[in-house]
């Protein structure tokens, strides 16, 4: 039960949440309109517009979440999974932090979550730290 708690459960909340931020973030690639969209202030729009807007930028972002994502999910290589998503989880929760103050409880989740299952896959991440 621990270990369901402390590193299943944060590992699949991750995953889903990156999961259908992708999908839906490839959903306004293809057709211009968000299957999903929680609350955003007015500088959140022009901050979303910008990345949506810059040609290459959100494709990438999109396909990072994605990886990331579907390697939480399956429990393929999550230590990777993670690596790849904490840069944008850093990015979401100042995002949050500072221009859309509305999502501060999802960064919680993100700072929960990614905290819990860094500490979990620590041994893994040693390595770059020596």
């Amino acid at each position: 039960m621990r270990h369901f708690l402390l590193v299943t459960a944060p590992r699949l909340v991750l995953g889903l949440l990156f999961s259908v931020s992708a999908v839906d973030g490839f959903w306004w690639l293809a057709s211009g309109q968000h299957l999903i969209h929680p609350p955003v202030t007015e500088q959140g729009r022009v901050f979303e517009a910008a990345l949506q807007n810059s040609g290459f930028f959100w494709p990438m972002l999109k396909t990072v979440n994605l990886l990331g994502a579907l390697s939480l999910l399956l429990n393929i290589v999550p230590a990777f999974g993670l690596a790849l998503l904490a840069p944008v989880m850093a990015v979401i929760v100042a995002f949050h932090l500072t221009i859309n103050t509305v999502g501060i409880p999802v960064a919680l989740i993100l700072v929960l979550c990614g905290g819990l299952l860094a500490y979990a896959y620590r041994d893994r991440y040693a390595g770059m730290f020596r």
